[in-house]
Order: C-alpha cells, then sequence, then structure tokens
C-alpha cells in the first residue's frame, strides 16, 4: 500500500465494459514525510474519494482484490481515505488541516 493525494479526475467516454461506472482519480504519490513526488498515476476509487484527500493506493493484483474490484482491469486501487497518520509519537498529517501537513 502506499500514499496518494487526489489532485484530478479522469474522464474517458470511450473505454471498455468493465470499467463503465468507475470514478478515475488522478493521485500525485506522496513519499513517507508527505511530500509531493510529481509521479502520477491513474487509480479506480473504490472509496468515494475526492480532490485534495490523502488516500491509500494498492497496485498490481492487490489493486483487484476488494469484492468491488474483482472483475474489473485495474492495476491501481483507491482503497482508503487517510484521517491522520502518526509517526514515532508525532502526528505528520490530520485531514481537518491538510495544508499544514503537505509539502
Amino acid at each position: 500500500m502506499e500514499l496518494g493525494i487526489v489532485e484530478g479526475t479522469i474522464v474517458s467516454t470511450a473505454k471498455v465494459e468493465r470499467l463503465k461506472g468507475y470514478k478515475l482519480l488522478l493521485v500525485n504519490m506522496l513519499t513517507g514525510d508527505m511530500k509531493k513526488t510529481d509521479n502520477f498515476l491513474v487509480a479506480i476509487d473504490s472509496v468515494g474519494a475526492g480532490k485534495g484527500e490523502v488516500v491509500i493506493v494498492v497496485r498490481g493484483s492487490s489493486a483487484r482484490q476488494t469484492d468491488k474490484m474483482e472483475r474489473v482491469p485495474t492495476d491501481s486501487s483507491i482503497i482508503g481515505i487517510v484521517d491522520s497518520i502518526e509517526r514515532k509519537g508525532d502526528i505528520i498529517f490530520d485531514k481537518q488541516n491538510p495544508a499544514e501537513y503537505l509539502k
């Protein structure tokens, strides 16, 4: 699992049948100290994430392991929205004030 921040949406009217009805989001991957990497990927949203939210992303065969994704052709899925992150006793991210923590 990896952390990323949703920076946009992807609109695709022409796509395979199994992708119809799924929201595609543009995710900028984050480092362990919450810095943006400018390493973007497109992920299927399975939890209702939105722009600016820090999310948990799985890639590879794990991206198809949720009940919703079993037959969907994807190698990246958003499986969680992060509320807070604590590391070594310090809060390094809090959804209530994301600008304070994201770099």
